[in-house]
C-alpha cells in the first residue's frame, strides 16, 4: 500500500459520519485558504526584491504564503503523489490569488482570522458528532493530509486517479 493510501485510510477513520465529512469538505479548504491569508499577511518586503523587474505583476504574490506553499508542495506532497501535488498547487494558487483580491478591499489578516475560527468551530462540532478526535491531535502531518484527502474525493468524482 502506498504511503498516501495509508495516510488517507488513517485520516478517514475519524471521518466516517456523513455530517462530519460534509463539514470537512467545506471547512478544510476554507482553513487552508485562511492559513494562506494569515501567512500572506506577515510583512516580507525583502521577498519583493527577489522579483525580477521585468515581472512587476508578480509583486503582489511575493510573500511568505507563496514561499511556504512552494516548500510544502515540494517537501510534503511531492513525496506522496504527483497528481495530489498538482491539485494542491492549484488550491494554493487559487488561495494566493483569492487572498490578493480580498486584500484590495479588506484587511486580509482579519478576514482570514474570522474564516479560520469559524471553520475550526465547525470542524470540532463535526468531530463531536463523529465521536472521534481530530487526526492531527495524534500526528500533526494530518493538518496537511486533510486538504489532500478532501481533494481525493473531488478527483474520484471527476475520474482522476491520484
Amino acid at each position: 500500500m502506498r504511503k498516501i493510501d495509508k495516510l488517507f485510510s488513517e485520516y478517514g477513520e475519524s471521518h466516517q459520519n456523513s455530517l462530519n465529512k460534509a463539514i470537512h469538505f467545506l471547512a478544510v479548504p476554507l482553513i487552508y485558504f485562511s492559513i494562506v491569508g494569515l501567512v500572506a499577511s506577515i510583512p516580507a518586503d525583502f521577498l519583493k526584491g527577489l522579483v525580477p523587474t521585468s515581472m512587476p505583476e508578480l509583486l503582489p504574490y511575493a510573500h511568505f504564503a507563496t514561499l511556504f506553499s512552494i516548500l510544502i508542495l515540494i517537501l510534503f506532497y511531492m513525496r506522496l503523489s504527483l497528481v495530489i501535488t498538482i491539485g494542491m498547487a492549484i488550491l494554493s494558487a487559487v488561495s494566493i490569488v483569492g487572498c490578493h483580491y480580498i486584500a484590495t478591499f479588506a484587511p486580509l489578516w482579519q478576514v482570514s482570522l474570522v474564516i479560520f475560527i469559524v471553520s475550526w468551530i465547525f470542524q470540532f462540532y463535526g468531530h463531536k458528532v463523529e465521536g472521534k478526535k481530530p487526526s492531527f491531535l495524534k500526528d500533526l502531518q494530518f493538518l496537511l493530509v486533510g486538504p489532500a484527502w478532501v481533494m481525493s474525493f473531488l478527483f474520484a468524482k471527476i475520474g482522476i486517479k491520484y
